[in-house]
């Protein structure tokens, strides 16, 4: 009998690990962020939140127009976000950053990877999301890329805590 159930257990974890059956997933949490007093960048920041909807499972940015969990509003300084807890507080579109050229949806997605709970990395490096500004104007690379990815899915699978930070991203 014990053989029986030690074949069983290691069958079953080789067909896991093999892909032939999947595990249960979590639903992907739901956070909602409210964009409705950003005007002319109000595309752009839509854009920013579907890039990480296409790119992560665990969680899913949601448009809301009254209470959220992520605000976004604008003004005429550089970027910043200001990070309460994981999915949590409020990030601004400056227009300092555009006006100097930067791409408006990639500056949106950057933004919404501080929520997401990633931390500047100012590689230069355009295929690095959260290299921001420092990539120059020239980068019009919106996506994470996958060790950006992997980090964003690992917080929100096991729900770490991130600490209240705010994000200048001036260059």
């Amino acid at each position: 009998m014990f053989l029986r159930k030690t074949i069983a257990v290691v069958a079953s974890a080789a067909a896991i690990s093999a892909g032939l059956i999947g595990t249960a997933e979590a639903a992907p949490r739901t956070v909602t962020y409210n964009s409705s007093n950003t005007g002319e960048f109000q595309a752009a920041i839509d854009k920013g939140a579907q890039v990480w909807n296409a790119s992560v499972v665990n969680v899913r940015l949601v448009k809301v127009t009254g209470t959220a969990h992520i605000t976004v509003s604008v003004d005429n300084q550089w970027p910043r976000a200001y990070v309460s807890s994981l999915g949590r507080g409020r990030w601004v579109m400056g227009r300092q950053a555009v006006n100097e050229g930067h791409d408006t949806v990639r500056i949106s997605s950057h933004e919404f990877g501080h929520l997401l709970g990633l931390p500047d990395r100012r590689t230069g490096l355009c295929t690095d999301l959260m290299s921001g500004a420092s990539a120059g104007t020239s980068c019009k690379n919106p996506n994470p890329n996958a060790r950006e990815k992997a980090e964003v899915e690992a917080k929100f699978r096991t729900g770490a805590t991130v600490q209240a930070t705010t994000f200048s991203d001036a260059a």
